[in-house]
Order: C-alpha cells, then sequence, then structure tokens
C-alpha cells in the first residue's frame, strides 16, 4: 500500500462561526481534529496528517481563527476561548461528522481540552500536547501574570497589551519566528542558569534572549519559510488577541469552575519544556482533573514543539492511543 503523500492532503475552507475556517484533511475513518498552537499553523502537523491517515484516521488539521488562511474578525473580543470552540463544533459539522477526538499542541491543548469540556457531546476523546489541563477558576489570570517575572516581565503580559509585540515582530517576521522556535527547542535553547527567554527586561524585547545563529534540527529553510509566508501575509495581531482574552475566558468559564474532563484523554509533553516543568502540580492532578485519563507520556530531553521535534514518537503514541479509545 503506497504512503500518502502531501500530495493527498485536501484544503478546504468551511463555514464558521469566525467566518471561515481553513482544513487541511488526509485519510478516511475516525475524525481526529488537530489544532495548533501559537506562532504556528494547520502546518505543524504535518509529520501527523500522513501517520494518523495511514492509521485509518480522518486527520484534519486546522488554522485557527486568526491564523493562517481562516478569517481574522477585527475586534479583539472575537477570540475568547468559547468562541474557538464553536469554530471546532462548526468544522466537525461542515465535515458531515457528528463527533471526533480532538488533539491540541501549546495554544491548541487550551483550546482542546475546553472544547471537550463544554462540548463532551462533540469531542469523545482529548489529546494534550505540551500543556497540561488545569480546570477554569482561581485568579484572574491577568494579575497572576502581573505578579510573575519580578524586575522583568513574564512573556504572557507582554503579549496582551495591543500593538505592543506586533512592533517587535513584524518588521522581521522571518528572523523572529526562528529566534521564538530556537529558544524553546531542545537542540538550541539557551543553558541552564542562562537568561530565560520567556522574560522580558523592562523596556527590552522578547527577541534579546533568542539563541543567535543556530537553528533547531527540525526547522529548514523550507519549513521556516511556510511559517513566515503565513504570518507576513496575515499579520500576529490575529495570534495575539488568543493572549488579550484570557480575563475574557476566565469570566466566561466562571461556571466550569474546577470541572474535571471525563471523556478518555492523552498528555504528552516534553521535559525540557518550560510548559511542562511549570504546570508540574498540574499533571499531578490528574487523576482528579482528567480521571479518563489513558496514557500520558514525558520524552525524555525533548522541548516545546514536541511533535515537529520528535515527530515519530509523537505518531507512534497518537496511534497507540486512538487505536486503544476503539478497541
Amino acid at each position: 500500500m503506497p504512503q500518502p503523500t502531501p500530495a493527498d492532503r485536501t484544503h478546504r475552507l468551511v463555514t464558521s462561526p469566525a467566518g471561515r475556517t481553513h482544513l487541511v484533511e488526509q485519510g478516511e475513518g475516525p475524525l481526529v481534529l488537530l489544532v495548533h498552537g501559537f506562532p504556528e499553523t494547520w502546518y505543524s502537523w504535518r509529520r501527523q496528517l500522513p501517520a494518523l491517515a495511514t492509521a485509518g484516521y480522518r486527520a484534519v488539521a486546522v488554522d485557527v481563527r486568526g491564523y493562517g488562511r481562516s478569517s481574522k474578525p477585527a475586534a479583539e473580543s472575537a477570540y475568547r476561548m468559547l468562541d474557538l470552540v464553536e469554530d471546532n463544533v462548526a468544522v466537525v459539522d461542515a465535515l458531515g461528522e457528528s463527533s471526533a477526538v480532538i488533539v491540541g499542541h501549546d495554544w491548541g491543548a487550551n483550546i482542546a481540552a475546553t472544547s471537550a469540556l463544554v462540548r463532551p457531546d462533540v469531542f469523545r476523546a482529548v489529546g494534550l500536547l505540551s500543556v497540561p489541563y488545569t480546570p477554569p477558576g482561581g485568579p484572574k489570570p491577568s494579575e497572576v501574570f502581573a505578579g510573575m517575572g519580578g524586575e522583568e516581565e513574564f512573556y504572557v503580559s507582554y503579549f496582551q497589551e495591543p500593538g505592543r509585540a506586533e512592533a517587535e515582530i513584524e518588521p522581521d517576521v522571518r528572523g523572529w519566528l526562528a529566534g521564538f522556535y530556537a529558544a524553546l527547542s531542545a537542540d538550541t535553547m539557551p543553558e541552564p542558569g542562562a537568561p530565560d527567554p520567556h522574560f522580558v527586561t523592562r523596556g527590552g524585547t522578547l527577541h534579546d534572549r533568542f539563541p543567535q545563529g543556530r537553528r533547531p534540527t527540525w526547522l529548514g529553510e523550507d519549513e521556516l519559510d511556510v511559517y513566515a509566508g503565513e504570518f507576513e501575509r496575515s499579520g500576529l495581531t490575529g495570534a495575539l488577541n488568543r493572549y488579550r482574552n484570557m480575563d475574557r475566558d476566565w469570566a466566561d468559564l466562571a461556571g466550569h469552575q474546577g470541572a474535571p474532563i471525563h471523556q478518555p484523554s492523552l498528555f504528552l509533553g516534553g521535559s525540557l519544556d518550560a510548559s511542562t516543568t511549570w504546570l508540574a502540580d498540574a499533571i499531578e492532578a490528574y487523576p482528579t482533573t482528567l480521571p479518563g485519563l489513558t496514557a500520558s507520556h514525558l520524552l525524555d530531553g525533548c522541548g516545546h514543539w514536541i511533535q515537529q521535534e520528535r515527530p515519530e514518537e509523537v505518531n507512534r503514541i497518537l496511534v497507540e492511543w486512538l487505536a486503544g479509545l476503539d478497541a
């Protein structure tokens, strides 16, 4: 049987609350919806689409609203989490399906988790890559982030101020993306004890702490060209608006405070990823917060861009987990 290739992918635009959602699909079988994070696009799943198709699944990777070829509503408040959940529901419906397994990475993990939490009728299982599940609730996010870093500023607070990060990134999108990807990749991230690239000095930029002249092994020139081309066309505001809605999300999801996700779930993180190490308590809480957890893996020596840094391992784990759902 010939292996699927990029030529076997189908690009589509479907109607959604965002306006239109761009998706890329490959394969036939049970639907698996793949949701990317920041600053990525559907393309971050390029290594998973053929693997899932080969395993007998209909793999569909979306551009989240504000990214790539999906619609980009003008209002900042149009990027709240519940709107992104409804985009995902609309995609499932547009594909003629009634349910899906949803898998997300980075912000996509939060989007996938919230989709499973508030629409369990549609999302029958959830896979979380890099960012652990933390139930809604707790202190107001902007206040938490403002208190981090001491004399420095946490990157989330930096991103939350409209226009500020755009002014840093958009004059050299390609160079900024290359540095950001390198800062969080296992083979190029700063050495232990070096200044943390998740923080900004007062009056400085994130780029100040990016590795210089180093490129992750997973990021070739052609791949960087794809990412840069998408963000040069779309700009960064739609993507950054996700960070600017965290307080709105906190209010919108107040009725789900402390709520667990009961569907079968998967967690997959990298041992060198700050998203995993900072949220170690969230992982320890999984017996309570993810009672349906059926698989949890921490890839030794892996950074944040897990499905791109270690595609073969991620593909194997995903396929094994998916097979167990239908066994």
